[in-house]
């Protein structure tokens, strides 16, 4: 018989437990992006965020599944799943756009890069090819598997003409990225306004020439 029945009452989903939860994501956030994956331990990270390990372990059961969770909270607080969703005739440039804006500024900023550095590191230094895995899973497939989904939807109401998806899907992503995003992970983007103005910009010509070349074509 439980001699403390008052244990079930502290399962997940308490609005203390999703504090700590927060905290501990956020504490990760930062180590694993100054440290990389081999270079942070469940240690520092309860220390950070000011709990226990086993309350580390409990939330995130061991620093795989955390590292996942942190690739997976950091890419879906900048590019939520209802960004690439849209009401029928809604014009598809207006959604593009929104999502060259968010994507683009997510792959340039400090703590995006951050985290490729620390990933390319470990996988340098005979890393586990799975943490460079787990990035790219919670990254660039998710975002091309929403991404495939919106234009397939937009082909099929008319507003795209377009024989191969998941291709121009690729295409897209890559107009998108340009040359900006090496330029900062290599620390090569001089003035950094002038680098923000060029994020927005490079977003906004990534649009044009995706619909240049997949508007429907008059009969």
């Amino acid at each position: 018989m439980n001699a403390n029945p008052k244990v079930k009452t502290q399962g997940p989903g308490r609005p203390k437990d999703m504090e700590k939860r927060a905290a501990i994501l956020e504490a990760a956030k930062q180590l694993f992006t100054q440290g990389g994956f081999a270079g942070t331990s469940m240690d520092a990270v309860a220390a950070a965020a000011s709990v226990s390990k086993l309350t580390v372990y409990s939330h995130f059961g061991d620093k795989d599944n955390l590292f996942r969770e942190v690739i997976r909270s950091h890419v879906q607080d900048r590019l939520p799943d209802d960004l690439f969703s849209a009401p029928p005739g809604t014009d598809i440039r207006a959604t593009l756009t929104s999502i060259a804006r968010r994507h683009s500024a997510m792959e340039t900023n400090s703590e995006s890069v951050g985290t490729f550095r620390a990933i390319l590191s470990d996988c340098q230094q005979g890393g586990n090819p799975r943490f460079g895995r787990l990035l790219w899973e919670e990254g660039p497939v998710r975002m091309h598997t929403l991404l495939q989904r919106l234009i397939e939807d937009a082909v099929q109401a008319g507003q795209l003409e377009i024989d191969d998806v998941p291709r121009a899907t690729t295409q897209f992503l890559a107009l998108l990225k340009g040359d900006l995003v090496l330029r900062r992970l290599f620390g090569c983007e001089d003035c950094v306004v002038q680098f923000a103005d060029e994020v927005t910009n490079n977003a906004l010509a990534a649009v044009d020439m995706f619909l240049r070349a997949y508007a429907p074509r008059a009969n």
